[in-house]
């Protein structure tokens, strides 16, 4: 997406923003990266399918992301053991 700026202000505001989404989303993937157990993961499952996929979508993502990370550690782990 490219964006027009009239002026250093908003170019300092929309940058603002940008870094405070992006400390938002890592705030999000720890919490989320909490639920770490089986029945945790289960529990976040449950709550996802109640809502609509697009009021989701960000939450799945890194859900899904994470559950993928786990997996390769976990087969790694098994490897190297």
């Amino acid at each position: 997406m490219k964006a027009s700026f009239t002026s250093v202000s908003h170019l300092r505001d929309h940058l603002g923003a940008q870094h405070t989404a992006r400390e938002e989303r890592r705030r999000l993937e720890r919490e989320l990266a909490s639920y770490d157990s089986p029945s945790d993961r289960l529990e976040l499952d449950a709550i996802i399918a109640r809502h609509e996929p697009d009021e989701v979508a960000e939450l799945a993502d890194i859900i899904a992301r994470q559950s993928v990370g786990r997996t390769r550690r976990q087969h790694v782990g098994r490897l190297a053991g």
